[in-house]
């Protein structure tokens, strides 16, 4: 059950219709940014999970990290992963995220990206853990990277945002079941990017 709280302000929806992906580019100051970058990580073990693609097994193209409440395990392709535990800086980050997003978070989901070389492709976020239409906070550390989405139907209608240190992602609504999304690969020098996913397990 997703605890409703209230929502302080509104973003910008980048998406045309079927959900919501609403956009604040100054979420967090500068220098909350790079502190938020250099706390998580090196406060949280990371890994480099593995992946299959058609049948062949390979390294997933950077690193991740899982925390949260303590007793909701991630259940991820035939994989049990622990949450680590909540930093009281987490929390804060956590909790000025629930403003604006109207729901309570159980559970942060990292991502490293060590450089342009590494990238998530297109997915939609569908794991039952998360339930069928789940609200997501993303927010963005380090180097800018491009967000692509594109609708699962026709997939000639696309949208993008350079999701930018400090900046805020809410998810919501229909989007998991109509869009898919991705962070591409770079040939850009650019250095390394943290996002942090707030979610809630169900």
């Amino acid at each position: 059950m997703q605890q409703t709280l209230f929502k302080l302000v509104d973003g910008i929806n980048i998406l045309p219709f079927d959900g919501e992906a609403l956009f604040y580019p100054d979420f967090l100051s500068p220098q909350e940014s790079q502190f938020y970058f250099d706390h998580i990580l090196h406060s949280f073990t990371w890994k480099q999970e593995k992946i299959t693609i058609y049948d062949k097994e390979m390294m997933q193209p950077r690193l991740t990290a899982f925390c949260g409440d303590e007793y909701r395990d991630l259940e991820y392709s035939d994989t049990i992963i622990k949450p680590q535990p909540w930093t009281e800086k987490m929390i804060v980050l956590k909790q000025k995220c629930e403003a604006i997003a109207g729901v309570s978070f159980t559970n942060a989901l990292f991502n490293l990206y060590r450089d342009g070389k590494d990238s998530v492709s297109w997915h939609r976020d569908k794991e039952k853990n998360w339930g069928a239409e789940p609200v997501i906070a993303s927010v963005s550390l380090g180097a800018a990277r491009t967000f692509q989405l594109r609708n699962y139907k026709d997939k000639k209608i696309t949208r993008s945002v350079e999701l930018t240190p400090g900046s805020l992602l809410i998810m919501r609504g229909a989007i998991q079941r109509c869009w898919e999304h991705q962070v591409p690969k770079t040939n850009k020098r650019i250095g390394a990017r943290i996002n942090i996913t707030f979610r809630i397990l169900v």
